[in-house]
């Protein structure tokens, strides 16, 4: 489905891509491409035929983050005004990061301030050796506020206390070592390594796969206290007598594909 500012397209598969179309504008943020990416991803959340959803952009960046005009606007507003704009960019980043379909981000150029957001709010970064990487808010008189959560989840705090307080520029290899990307390919390869991650992503039980999201949240940064590891006990419990658990274990046992793989796969 074509949009203005982005394309949303869906396959046999199951694979859901939104890619970024503003490339006069370096892909940049305005209040109707958050309201519309918001929608398209709430409704990519609802199909049961969506199994993987991949974020890319045309063009040479990935995204600049905030639109100047917007922003521009935006100084005029009060700070009532400017507190819906800043939680309608803070739900954007909550769909996308709680998604549970698994993320894949495909990061073929620079990304800046918001840009950054959305890689981090990503399960899986995939960045082309041209990619790069910078947290500019602070050269405006500005903070990476709404996207702060999700990029110090990626990054940690350590490193966010240097790129958020200096807003250097830093390369796809910084950005690798960071862990705020995943693998860094040479620009021709960047579709085939999301390729074979999507692969990778389909051979997985779907419904498995987002019980291990929400796993991942729920002991993301926690001690192992009784209660967490009596939680823990009780989802692998559940999953176990699932309708997939039950198939994924027949299918090991009996040397077959599971249901969730296709033939020709």
């Amino acid at each position: 489905m074509q949009h203005p500012l982005f394309l949303e397209s869906f396959d046999e598969r199951g694979v859901a891509r939104l890619t970024l179309t503003r490339t006069e504008v370096h892909n940049a943020f305005n209040d109707q491409l958050i309201a519309e990416m918001t929608t398209a991803l709430k409704g990519m959340e609802e199909d049961p035929r969506v199994r993987v959803v991949v974020l890319a952009a045309e063009g040479k960046s990935f995204s600049a983050g905030a639109d100047l005009n917007w922003m521009q606007a935006m100084a005029g507003y009060s700070e009532a005004e400017n507190l819906r704009d800043a939680e309608a960019l803070a739900e954007l980043l909550r769909t996308l990061n709680f998604l549970t379909k698994p993320t894949v981000a495909l990061v073929q150029g620079p990304a800046f301030g918001g840009g950054v957001g959305l890689v981090s709010a990503c399960d899986i970064a995939i960045a082309s050796e041209e990619a790069s990487f910078a947290l500019t808010e602070v050269k405006l008189g500005l903070i990476p506020s709404v996207i702060s959560p999700y990029v110090v989840a990626a990054i940690g705090q350590r490193a966010a206390r240097r790129y958020l307080l200096t807003a250097e520029r830093f390369s796809a290899e910084t950005a690798y070592y960071l862990g705020l990307v995943h693998r860094v390919v040479p620009p021709h390869g960047l579709e085939q390594a999301g390729e074979d991650m999507v692969e990778a992503l389909l051979k997985n039980g779907p419904q498995a796969v987002a019980a291990c999201k929400d796993l991942i949240f729920a002991v993301a940064e926690r001690p192992a206290t009784p209660e967490v590891i009596a939680d823990t006990a009780r989802r692998i419990a559940r999953v176990r007598v699932s309708a997939e658990g039950q198939e994924g274990l027949a299918a090991f046992l009996e040397k077959r594909k599971p249901s969730w793989i296709r033939d020709e796969d």
